[in-house]
C-alpha cells in the first residue's frame, strides 16, 4: 500500500486515522469467513450456489479497489469499484440472510463499510 501517496490525498471530514483500517479490515474478514463457512455448509439449492457466487464477485471486487486506489492511484475507477462492491455486498447479504439470518447478520458491518467506504472514495474523487 502506498501511504506516501495516501499521505498527500486531501481527506474527507472524517476519514479516521490510517491505523484504523488493518484493525477493521482484519474483524471484517473474520467475519466474512465465518459467514461464508456457514453458507458452504447448507443443503445445496439454487440460492446456496447465488450466494457463493455473488460472494465470490464481491471478494475479487474488494481486492481489485485497494489494487485500483493505492497501486494504479485512479480514484475514479475505484469509486466506480467501490459502486460495484456496494451492489454485490448488498445481494450477498441478502442471499446469505435467505439462507442463515446468522449468516446475513455477519455481513451488515462489512455491508456498512463499504457504504462508508463509498463515502470516503467519493470525497477522495471529489477533492483531489
Amino acid at each position: 500500500m502506498n501511504l506516501v501517496w495516501y499521505n498527500t490525498l486531501q481527506k474527507p471530514p472524517f476519514t479516521p486515522p490510517a491505523e484504523y483500517f488493518p484493525i477493521a479490515w482484519t474483524i471484517l474478514y473474520i467475519l466474512m469467513g465465518i459467514a461464508f463457512i456457514v453458507i458452504l455448509f447448507k443443503k445445496r439449492s439454487f440460492d446456496k450456489y447465488i450466494a457463493v457466487l455473488v460472494f465470490i464477485i464481491q471478494l475479487i471486487l474488494n481486492i481489485f479497489w485497494s489494487y485500483i486506489f493505492f497501486n494504479l492511484k485512479m480514484i475514479n475507477l475505484a469509486l466506480f469499484d467501490v459502486m460495484l462492491l456496494l451492489v454485490a455486498v448488498v445481494v450477498c447479504t441478502v442471499y446469505f440472510f435467505k439462507l442463515s439470518k446468522f449468516a446475513g447478520a455477519l455481513l451488515i458491518p462489512y455491508l456498512l463499510q463499504v457504504i462508508f467506504a463509498l463515502y470516503l472514495n467519493a470525497g477522495f474523487a471529489i477533492l483531489n
